[in-house]
């Protein structure tokens, strides 16, 4: 027991441990008020202003909010505490200031990068947004702080001028392309695409190479994402879209039409010249009977006209079912209630081979949502189909099983 008494005297009287325990508190102190002054920052002020922000009608301010640029200046308010207090412990005043001037620049590169984003929601509340985005430009904004701070923080430890170490960048300058050469490229395709409107959010693209078919969500420095039809989420580099070509439905939706451009095959062992009877019938067909009454005086001037002996049909002019058939078609797209009235529409023959003669439909439907597209598509068709044996043609299809075995049955009692 009196050795250890006889210790602590020598220690009591020693100077050493008074200027270690008066340091001690100066820390002490210090750490003191940097933790009250962050407490009244963060549970004080930060907390009435938030009350506030939520209480306003703008907007804006929710976006600084909801990216936490206030909380993240309250971070500065202890580094400043302990900067401006760091002559107080004159022994390790450098290393403090310059731990806590570091600590500030870093802080500062996190704000900057907050109050960024906040930028960013903000601007996609506007309309242009969708047409011009900006956030592949606030991406290289990111880039060039982080590099001003990061120059910064190192001159602080190291006690060197930034502008020693910023001309000595330029000898890392092909390094520098090599690490970014996706963020160098997707910026100069970023801005390629968005200066040319080649693309914007919420444009319906198509690109087969990268399994992208559906709506773009997002446009970034280095990336494009499409969520695809089945919810799947593709994404796609920006400078992709640039070296390679893409599909953009975006026409189609200002347009207001959706294109049919399907064919049916026909028979063409079913074509044949219209007999007296088969106009007949046609005539009761409410939308050709104008048509065939006007073509059958305009046949038979020609024909009068130029004397041409009709008791044969192969001589001059004559109406036919498929030519019938194609103009019905036509003025049953022209009367459809869901068909484009201000676009191209046509029924026109393609070159016939081994399936038939195609005769392919060639329209717009008014609505250019897919579902509505669809049932229109299908009624129009589901129309064309039925009528097809109302003029005596025949819709070309492939023998199936059914088919060869009703014939082996035909064969078989015959």
């Amino acid at each position: 027991m009196k050795y250890i008494n006889d210790i602590w005297t020598r220690l009591t009287e020693s100077k050493v441990l008074v200027a270690v325990l008066v340091q001690g508190l100066k820390v002490v102190s210090i750490l003191a008020v940097c933790i009250i002054a962050y407490l009244i920052t963060t549970k004080v002020v930060l907390k009435l202003l938030s009350m506030y922000i939520n209480k306003t009608k703008s907007s804006w301010d929710d976006a600084f909010l909801k990216r936490k640029v206030f909380t993240k200046l309250a971070r500065l308010v202890p580094a400043i505490i302990i900067y401006v207090s760091a002559p107080i412990i004159p022994e390790i005043r450098v290393v403090i200031e310059r731990a806590a001037l570091s600590f500030v620049y870093l802080n500062v590169a996190f704000v900057l990068s907050a109050v960024l984003d906040a930028a960013n929601d903000i601007y996609m509340t506007f309309p242009v947004s969708k047409a011009r985005p900006i956030k592949g430009f606030l991406q290289i904004i990111k880039i060039v702080v982080y590099i001003i701070m990061g120059v910064l923080v190192i001159s602080v430890i190291l006690d060197k001028s930034p502008w020693i170490l910023l001309s000595s960048i330029g000898a890392l300058t092909a390094i520098t392309t090599l690490v970014f050469k996706d963020s160098i490229m997707g910026f100069v395709a970023g801005v390629q695409l968005t200066t040319n409107d080649m693309l914007r959010i919420g444009d319906w693209i198509e690109m087969p190479k990268y399994g992208a078919d559906g709506d773009v969500i997002e446009i970034t420095l280095n990336t494009v994402k499409v969520r695809n039809w089945d919810k799947t989420i593709t994404t796609i580099p920006a400078y992709a879209l640039v070296s390679d070509s893409f599909k953009n439905w975006r026409g189609m939706h200002e347009t207001g039409g959706r294109r049919i451009k399907r064919a049916i095959y026909i028979d063409v062992t079913s074509i044949k010249f219209c007999t007296p009877e088969m106009l007949e019938r046609f005539k009761k067909i409410q939308l050709l009977t104008e048509y065939i009454e006007n073509k059958e005086k305009e046949i038979e001037e020609y024909n009068e006209e130029h004397a041409i002996d009709t008791s044969l049909l192969v001589n001059g002019r004559h109406l036919t079912n498929i030519g019938t058939f194609r103009k019905y078609i036509e003025y049953y797209l022209e009367n459809h209630p869901r068909v484009h009235k201000g676009l191209i529409r046509m029924v026109r023959q393609l070159s016939p081979d081994d399936r038939g003669l195609p005769l392919e439909i060639y329209a717009f439907v008014d609505n250019t949502q897919w579902v509505t597209y669809e049932n229109v598509q299908a009624d129009i068709f589901d129309h064309i189909f039925s009528v097809v044996d109302t003029f005596e043609l025949r819709i070309f299809q492939k023998p199936s099983g059914n088919d060869m075995q009703l014939l082996g049955s035909s064969l078989k009692d015959s």
